[in-house]
């Protein structure tokens, strides 16, 4: 058998799949929210990326780190992505590991689609993941959260 083609483990090391990390941001009410929240020093990594720190390492980090991004859910709808960088480890004041999810500060805005609310993180298919809005469409303003979930449940991206 080549050595090029999948395994019983997965994919090999050349042919590394990727997937993505969808994620809730609790509190925000839209990305300029996510943006300056995601501006306060405490929650960037000493070399200034912004960081989400979360309980559970996730088992699938050679995907994630494969090209991944964390996909953000705000008031019930992907809006943006960002390019994860890598994943740090940090150990609480209790002395539990976390992972940091490191990322790109840029906030890549996606096609609004609708998403019910869940606990913690999930992995997210490329072929799930909502494409990005085009360059034109990146300069544009932020529609607020209501109004693309209502243009998105009816067709309109």
């Amino acid at each position: 058998m080549p050595a090029t083609w999948p395994t019983l483990r997965g994919l090999e090391e050349d042919h590394m799949a990727t997937v993505h990390v969808l994620k809730l941001s609790v509190g925000t009410e839209d990305m300029t929210g996510l943006a300056a929240w995601q501006a306060l020093k405490q929650v960037q990594t000493p070399d200034g990326y912004p960081q989400h720190v979360t309980r559970m390492w996730p088992k699938r980090e050679a995907e994630i780190l494969n090209g991944g991004s964390i996909f953000w859910v705000i008031k019930g709808v992907i809006q943006c992505r960002q390019r994860i960088v890598r994943l740090d480890e940090r150990i609480g004041a209790d002395g539990i590991r976390r992972c940091a999810i490191v990322s790109d500060p840029q906030l890549i805005r996606v096609a609004a689609t609708p998403k019910r609310a869940f606990q913690g993180w999930r992995y997210l298919a490329v072929d799930d993941a909502p494409q990005d809005l085009s360059d034109s469409a990146q300069a544009e303003d932020y529609l607020p959260p209501e109004l693309s979930k209502a243009l998105s449940a009816i067709g309109v991206r």
